[in-house]
């Protein structure tokens, strides 16, 4: 007995030693927090642990241990997690007792593959972590089965707790220091941003797309996104302002496709009293209302080809004109646009101006489709259903691995807006079944339902007399609308652009 507990209490030695020496390691903070799990472990034997950061009114996991992947995409309001908001209202931490009601978030998610009632947590404790007076995340450790932390490693939790805190404490400041070298002292506002925009995703293009970003954030090019509908272009430009030396003033967005012609130049450019009926008071424009920040222009694509002249000139001389006024005024935005439409065919076809594609395509970012980016759908998946189990008020969601496999063997046309409706409606499905004594809900395949073009149907008959179906209808509408593009989409109740890309794929001449 003696041995053991002096092999225990040496474990717990070494394990602070090393938290305390990757201080000194140049370890990303990924990395860093990783390991610090991994040695808490030695310390406090457990079957999952995460280490949970405050993002404004949320609790976003950073580093994971004996949990799924899938955990990293959910982000917690400790209003809807009892345990988590027990956890943030004391500060000597928490032990909760095997037998406590209160629904644990992590339920169900601490094996992978199949889960049941057996795997429930029973054994459960946490500390938030902070920084002075400044609450910066929580700590919590699970285990399968009643009682399994006993009073002395329930000491040894709280010690490591401070050791977690301080690491992180150092490590967030040496974090600090590296980004202030790399990328200048306004990085400061953008790690104290209450409320950032998230893009989620790990994969080699997020990552590319990512890079991108951070090469222009900080410049005053302006930029034009691209990419299918559903993509998150909006989140890129929010990303784009965070990131930018104008983040601390305003972002004014502007969607292009809901301006009608004879309102679009008085809600850009402003107008004065009596330039028009019900000009009742002068009014500014959306480039005032900007002013020092960003104006985003979403789905630019849209907008009328007279209103596009007026643009061109605001962006090219830094100047524009309200309605009905003589004078001009000049203006310090920066221009970030979007659109799904191809506007190199748009301008080949006449609908947008060559210069103003020019001026708005400076620094041109692609924000990759869904389908090519397959390996997000799992951090997606959590992040999602994470949102809507507050917003439904249904128990705690998890995809089934069948489900899961589904979700990444479709191809998914409406891309990252898709996939979120798609569980959204899942999980309405999902809560109908069972007796109402499962702790959480396992959204199954069924669940889903997904059109038949995924897994092994993708390329069988079926397929491919889809796709003739579609070529032979879009090229009958184009022979009835004498080729033209636009005619045929509004005759097939489809986007211009969307069209173009279909015929594309279709290969159709």
């Amino acid at each position: 007995m003696v041995k053991r507990l002096k092999n225990a209490a040496l474990g717990f030695d070494i394990a602070a030693l090393e938290v305390a020496r990757d201080l000194t390691r140049e370890l990303s903070q990924p990395e860093r927090l990783a390991r610090l799990l991994e040695q808490l472990q030695r310390a406090v034997p457990f079957d999952a642990a995460a280490i949970l950061l405050c993002q404004g009114k949320e609790l976003a996991p950073v580093a994971a241990l004996g949990l799924p992947r899938e955990i990293m995409g959910r982000r917690f309001i400790p209003a809807e997690h009892p345990r988590l908001a027990a956890i943030l209202g004391t500060k000597t931490g928490v032990v909760f007792d095997s037998d406590d009601p209160r629904p644990d978030p992590y339920d169900g998610m601490l094996f992978e593959g199949d889960v049941d009632e057996t795997t429930s947590v029973h054994s459960c404790m946490g500390s938030r972590l902070t920084i002075g007076e400044e609450i910066f995340g929580v700590l919590t450790v699970d285990a399968v089965g009643p009682d399994r932390f006993t009073p002395e490693l329930v000491e040894r939790f709280w010690v490591f707790a401070a050791l977690a805190a301080a690491a992180l404490q150092v490590g967030r400041q040496i974090e600090s220091l590296q980004e202030k070298v790399h990328r200048g002292e306004e990085i400061v506002s953008l790690l104290s941003h209450r409320n950032p925009v998230e893009l989620i995703g790990e994969s080699r293009l997020m990552r590319r797309l990512d890079d991108e970003m951070q090469i222009v954030a900080k410049s005053d090019l302006a930029v034009l996104v691209t990419g299918e509908t559903g993509t998150g272009k909006e989140l890129v430009a929010h990303r784009l302002h965070d990131r930018s030396l104008r983040c601390g003033k305003p972002m004014v967005h502007v969607n292009c496709a809901a301006l009608p012609e004879s309102i679009a130049e008085s809600e850009l450019f402003g107008h004065v009293k009596g330039a028009f009926t019900g000009a009742i008071q002068d009014r500014m424009g959306k480039f005032e209302l900007a002013e020092g920040g960003t104006l985003f222009l979403d789905e630019i694509g849209e907008l009328p080809l007279l209103i596009q002249a007026k643009l061109l000139r605001a962006i090219q001389f830094g100047e524009i004109q309200r309605v009905g006024s003589d004078r001009s005024e000049r203006v310090d935005v920066r221009l970030i646009a979007a659109t799904n439409r191809d506007l190199e065919v748009e301008v080949s076809e006449g609908r947008f101006r060559e210069d103003l594609f020019h001026r708005i395509s400076v620094y041109p970012i692609q924000v990759p489709a869904l389908r090519d980016r397959l390996d997000d759908i799992d951090l997606l998946s959590g992040f999602f259903l994470e949102r809507h189990r507050g917003k439904l008020g249904t128990k705690p969601l998890r995809l089934s691995p069948h489900a899961l496999e589904d979700l990444k063997s479709y191809t998914w046309p409406g891309n990252v807006r898709e996939l979120e409706h798609v569980l959204m409606r899942a999980a309405l499905r999902a809560q109908t079944r069972g007796d109402g004594t499962s702790k959480w809900v396992i959204l199954e395949s069924a669940d889903l339902s997904l059109p038949t073009e995924i897994g092994s149907s993708f390329g069988t008959d079926l397929t491919l007399a889809t796709r003739e179906f579609q070529a032979n209808l879009i090229t009958r509408a184009l022979a009835a609308c004498n080729q033209n593009y636009s005619e045929a989409a509004r005759t097939l109740g489809v986007d211009r652009s969307n069209l173009h890309r279909l015929a594309k794929r279709l290969e159709l001449s």
